[in-house]
């Protein structure tokens, strides 16, 4: 396993974290305690949660693991989110000082820590001030209940402003974001990951798979049946069968799964080692509901793919973008080199 700086802190990642979403939902206790430790048996150690996970089911169960794993318990590095309602009052879901407060208590309770390592605001909320939620944030780690927050799916120019405000008031800086990011979502290229190396932060994707469509599993004339998350349910959120049933899709599948039968590996092992190396990236988050998957997904650790590999995906993967100020005239008229020795 590599090990990377948690953006612009002091602190050491595995550049594969664990994503817990799926545990109490689609992953039982045991399931998931068990995930947990072949997690921590091939030396990762960033654990990524949320309280509306199984609506707190998830940081419980990662809470009892923790207690179960006294010397896991000190190695990994937890990080978890608030943002969205866990009750049903006016109040229950925001940023505000008010639910962040009461979220992050929670959050420490069911996961029986004293502190989390990083704690990321889930979303934007465009009721409550950046300032009321930064001056919460900087509490929390002045207090010693966080040792670092973040971000989760903030637009560059949210992340820009939280940063620079942050800056004015000496606050302490945020150090990651957490965006959706994978060869068939590519869009973040734009504004998101420049706003994110501007301010020295890492990236931790989520969905890198796409949700299991660059795994090579599904076929471009048949919709998807069985045990799989689109077999289930083919109208299933952003990865819904009609919506990325599309060439493009199938071309990056066809890129990934032939490059992966050149190298003997399979084809998540190729799409993730193309999100770990993307600029800014610190960890990329896997999703698994199984032992199995979870092996499968960790095997992509030692994959580093060649520059023509790369290449050849970037090629295929290529965000569509409008001429100006995105794409190749913006691109060029950005560009700089400097000519004759000067």
């Amino acid at each position: 396993m590599e090990y990377r700086k948690l953006g612009n802190s002091g602190t050491s990642v595995s550049h594969l974290a664990l994503g817990t979403m799926t545990f109490g939902a689609e992953s039982d206790e045991a399931t998931s305690h068990a995930i947990l430790s072949d997690y921590a048996a091939a030396g990762g150690n960033l654990i990524d949660t949320a309280d509306v996970y199984s609506a707190g089911t998830s940081e419980e169960i990662i809470g009892r693991w923790l207690a179960k794993n006294p010397v896991e318990r000190d190695r990994m590095v937890l990080a978890s989110k608030g943002r969205f309602p866990m009750g049903t009052g006016p109040n229950d879901l925001g940023l505000s000082r008010r639910h962040l407060r009461r979220a992050l208590d929670a959050s420490l309770a069911r996961l029986g820590v004293d502190h989390i390592d990083l704690y990321q605001v889930h979303a934007w909320d465009p009721l409550t001030p950046l300032e009321e939620t930064l001056g919460f944030l900087n509490g929390a780690v002045v207090q010693g209940k966080i040792g670092y927050y973040g971000f989760s799916n903030y637009t560059g120019w949210q992340l820009t402003k939280a940063v620079m405000i942050a800056r004015q008031r000496g606050y302490s800086l945020p150090v990651t974001l957490q965006p959706q990011y994978s060869l068939l979502v590519r869009d973040i290229e734009a504004e998101i990951v420049p706003a994110v190396l501007d301010a020295e932060m890492g990236m931790l994707p989520w969905s890198p798979l796409g949700g299991g469509w660059l795994t090579g599993k599904y076929t471009r004339d048949a919709e998807p049946t069985g045990a799989t998350r689109l077999g289930e349910n083919p109208k299933r959120g952003m990865e819904a069968w009609e919506k990325r049933n599309a060439d493009r899709t199938w071309d990056i599948v066809d890129t990934v799964t032939g490059i992966a039968a050149e190298r003997g590996i399979n084809a998540s092992h190729v799409a993730l080692a193309w999100v770990a190396a993307k600029p800014a990236v610190t960890s990329v988050i896997l999703g698994a509901r199984t032992q199995d998957q979870l092996a499968d997904n960790l095997a992509s650790s030692g994959v580093v793919l060649t520059p023509e590999e790369l290449h050849r995906l970037d090629e295929v993967s290529a965000p569509t973008f409008g001429d100006y100020p995105y794409g190749a005239p913006g691109q060029e008229q950005r560009s700089r080199k400097i000519e004759g020795g000067r």
